[in-house]
């Protein structure tokens, strides 16, 4: 073949024969070009008609499928009379739902990230972050939001994973065919393909512009690999997460400051602008340095403006999981950038670190996001927590419990992950009416009305549908890898449908502990073999290409599955992806999940196996912290016994078996004569009607307008009118405030001698400050009195906080004074506290000047 490609005699030219669809026919081309489709089940069982077996080979592309449709097929769809009503009912559903437009005066919502799973056939997206994202643009579609979004289009995506005969992970990177893509370019007012520019040392980067319609929603990507720019450039956009970190700088400049570009380029000014992790937290900068040099604000006044929009969102619970960069690198490529801001380079570098005046601390692009930005959140209750500790450096005077750092639980897009016999049940259940108000149990209770043999048909369904997939799967992998034909032949005989079957599939870091239930592989081997309750376990899911310890947990696994006593019990499927994500949410009996405390910032599959019936055994961590009940599913608990992780992970193990043994296996085969068994159905019931909905995208989505996006409209509506006057005012006013701090001093004060004597209980707690506020107002300078109970060393945890009054004012002093019964008893620590006060300051946080006395 190569010779033949490379014989100078054979003379040959490229063509690309396009199919061109009936006029009948044309509207499958208007669905296939919008990602709506990919969660409307009556546009998937369409296309999925047309050429099912073609439609699973071609990853479920309907584009792709469309492009290489023959004349013989588009006939026998032509006379297809069922086909053709079928077309133009979805057409109108697809009409209808782009019609609606979102509400006049809501807020225009831009949102950033680096990774978008939107479909199997869209290599956007490496695992949960990218996933999350997609799942939130598709609600914010269907719930009207008027919402836009940029990322980057990349040539290779992440990686496909291959597994070699030894069990190593081997990392393939086909690239993407555009024309097959659901992507249009974007064109300018004169018909020419929208490109930006970036300034890179030495040369600009150029950036085509395309768009990606995610039903109501534009997602515009931003791509280098195109002629204009040399060949080092044109890689920012071929890999996700791929290069070194001079690379991921580059492309987190392209995403940030190029985003910006791109949405000045089609006219966007957004109402607020939301950053999905801080990969795109250069966006910032760009903003403040077009307030700078177009609106004429000075740095601190633009800054505000930037600030009063901003919303950043972390989802990493170490420190080591942020990004971060030196300041030689930043210098390289960011200095005449930083120039034309009106900032000073020292400024900038303080915009991320912690201690501004050393030198050498990296740069942290989270501690870049959470400056730019007023409200941050993590993305649970317990990260929220984790967050605020985490991040608790960048304020000091204040612990931990009393930052502004809130939390949005993430959740996921019910109709992309439901599979379709439960959505059927559900809406004969519940009534349609549920769909737009999913987080309301009083529908899913409804579910407690279903007859046991229902909910098990279709569990069973499910599960049989999950093994068959099981079943061709490791027929071709083995095959491709050179197993033989008896292995491959003793583990699919031995897939048995009533066995109950766990999953475990997500990134194979070695945090999320999937060496935990192999821990004592004797007990497990006893486990899986009982021939009156057999047992499955399915694992999948990638390690990162530099994560060894992850890539070994792998082969780890293939190893174990390979010994005689668990071939067929212990199975690892490869190249785990959406589509294999749904098999194994809908279909599998019991999610576990093992993580590290509190390692896990959240989690989403648990929820998508939660909204199918599939009941989680997990650590209380990340989501099912706040989604466990005792009659709902399983779990370890979140206090650590142990400081050393080895012997927690011992401790750990040992609860995995004795869980699994006395009460998640004897519970599902407690079964009557029609293999029911009623006590775990009654757990379907329970995690359906009382978890799922907890968990749901339009939840996540309505609790980001409550908590953050209203007060951010509300508050940069506020800064920017009438030409930044408020904008302009705060900035100056902390300007002040930060340059008069210092000469604040307490003249006097009259508290009572706690050290040598108790205070009653029921007597009142007094005290007076004097306090020397050199030019400062009293009104500008408060005080309060903090009572804490110190729970460690490390910990102090409020209790109660009360503000106290000014009673004199006399030239540049005032005195500061409070009464309160504390109405508790025990002991507590105590102090007071001076802080800054403005009308126009977001959260205690937005200036944190801060004097103890």
């Amino acid at each position: 073949m190569i010779g033949e490609l490379k014989d100078t005699s054979i003379k040959l030219k490229r063509i690309f024969i396009e199919t061109q669809l009936s006029k009948e026919l044309e509207p499958l081309n208007k669905l296939a070009n919008n990602i709506w489709w990919s969660w409307n089940q009556e546009a998937i069982e369409l296309f999925s008609s047309i050429a099912p077996e073609r439609f699973v080979e071609l990853n479920y592309n309907p584009l792709a499928l469309l492009k290489e449709l023959d004349t013989e097929t588009s006939g026998r769809l032509m006379s297809d009379k069922s086909f053709l009503q079928k077309l133009k009912k979805v057409e109108k559903d697809f009409d209808a739902y782009m019609k609606v437009k979102p509400a006049n005066g809501s807020p225009k919502i831009a949102y950033f990230s680096m990774e978008y799973g939107l479909h199997i056939s869209l290599k956007l997206y490496s695992g949960g972050l990218g996933v999350l994202a997609g799942d939130y643009l598709k609600e914010a579609s269907d719930d009207n939001s008027n919402m836009i979004a940029v990322g980057l289009l990349y040539r290779y995506g992440y990686f496909t994973q291959g597994i070699s005969i030894h069990g190593d992970q081997v990392h393939n990177y086909p690239p993407q065919e555009f024309t097959k893509l659901p992507i249009e370019p974007v064109r300018t007012a004169k018909d020419e393909w929208l490109k930006i520019a970036i300034d890179l040392p030495g040369r600009q980067v150029f950036a085509k512009i395309w768009q990606l319609n995610v039903g109501r929603v534009p997602l515009y990507l931003l791509d280098t690999d195109f002629d204009e720019n040399s060949w080092e450039d044109r890689t920012l956009t071929h890999q996700l997460y791929g290069g070194d970190n001079d690379h991921r700088l580059k492309q987190e400049i392209l995403l940030g400051i190029g985003g910006i570009r791109v949405l000045t380029a089609l006219g966007i000014e957004a109402d607020i602008y939301h950053c999905n992790e801080g990969h795109a937290a250069f966006n910032g900068l760009e903003r403040l340095k077009d307030y700078v040099q177009k609106n004429s604000l000075s740095n601190p006044e633009a800054l505000e403006t930037v600030r009063s929009t901003s919303l950043f969102t972390t989802h990493t619970p170490v420190p080591a999981g942020h990004d971060y960069f030196q300041e030689d690198q930043l210098r390289t490529y960011l200095h005449g950038y930083v120039t034309g801001m009106g900032m000073s380079w020292e400024d900038f570098m303080a915009l991320g670190r912690k201690d501004r005046h050393n030198i050498h601390e990296q740069f942290s692009m989270s501690h870049l996001a959470i400056r730019m930005s007023q409200e941050v959140n993590g993305v649970s209750k317990l990260h929220g927590l984790v967050s605020q500790n985490m991040f608790k450096v960048l304020y000091p005077g204040y612990t931990a419990l009393e930052s502004h750092i809130g939390y949005v639980t993430n959740s996921v897009h019910y109709p992309t992950w439901i599979a379709p016999e439960w959505n059927e049940l559900y809406i004969d259940t519940f009534g349609t009416s549920f769909l737009r108000d999913q987080a309301n149990k009083a529908y899913w209770r409804k579910i407690q009305q279903v007859p046991d043999k229902k909910i098990m048909e279709i569990r069973r369904l499910l599960k049989r549908r999950l093994l068959d997939f099981v079943r061709e799967k490791i027929q071709a992998d083995f095959t491709k890898r050179g197993d033989s034909p008896r292995v491959i032949f003793d583990i699919t005989k031995k897939l048995d449908e009533n066995a109950l079957v766990f999953g475990f599939a997500r990134r194979f870091a070695t945090y999320k502990r999937a060496h935990l239930l192999f821990s004592n592989t004797e007990r497990l081997a006893e486990l899986v073999n009982n021939p009156s309750r057999p047992v499955i376990f399915l694992f999948a899911g990638k390690a990162h290409p530099a994560d060894g310890g992850g890539q070994g947990l792998i082969r780890h696994i293939l190893n174990i599955s390979k010994q005689p006593e668990f071939q067929g019990k212990i199975i690892f499927l490869e190249n785990y992806n959406m589509e294999m994500a749904k098999l194994l949410v809908q279909g599998v009996d019991v999610w576990l999940n093992t993580p590290t405390r509190p390692l896990e910032a959240s989690g989403t599959s648990g929820m998508k196996a939660a909204l199918n019936g599939v009941m989680n055994f997990s650590v209380l961590d990340g989501w099912w912290a706040e989604g466990y009940r005792d009659d709902a599913g399983w779990a370890l608990p979140l206090e650590r016994t142990f400081a050393e992780q080895n012997l927690q992970d011992e401790l750990d193990a040992e609860s995995i078996y004795n869980i699994l043994e006395q009460h998640i296996i004897p519970t599902y085969y407690q079964q009557d004569a029609d293999g029911i068994s009623a006590p775990w159905v009654q757990y379907i019931k329970n995690i359906i009607a009382e978890v799922a909905p907890d968990f749901t995208m339009q939840r996540m989505l309505h609790d980001y307008y409550d908590r953050f996006y209203l007060k951010l409209f509300e508050r940069g509506n506020q800064l920017r009118a009438k030409k930044f006057a408020a904008a302009i005012e705060i900035a100056h006013w902390k300007e002040k405030m930060t340059q008069a701090w210092d000469a604040i001093e307490v003249v006097d004060a009259e508290i009572m001698d706690t050290d040598n004597h108790a205070l009653p209980s029921g007597k009142a707690f007094e005290a007076s400050i004097k306090v020397f506020l050199g030019n400062l107002k009293p009104e500008e300078v408060g005080m309060e009195v903090v009572f804490y109970k110190r729970k460690s060393e490390d910990e102090l945890v409020p209790q109660f906080v009360h503000e106290m009054s000014v009673k004199n004012r006399n030239g540049h002093t005032a005195t500061y004074t409070c009464k309160l019964d504390p109405k508790v008893s025990g002991v507590y620590e105590y102090g007071f506290r001076i802080f800054p006060k403005h009308p126009l300051l977001a959260h205690r946080q937005d200036l944190n000047l801060v004097h103890w006395v």
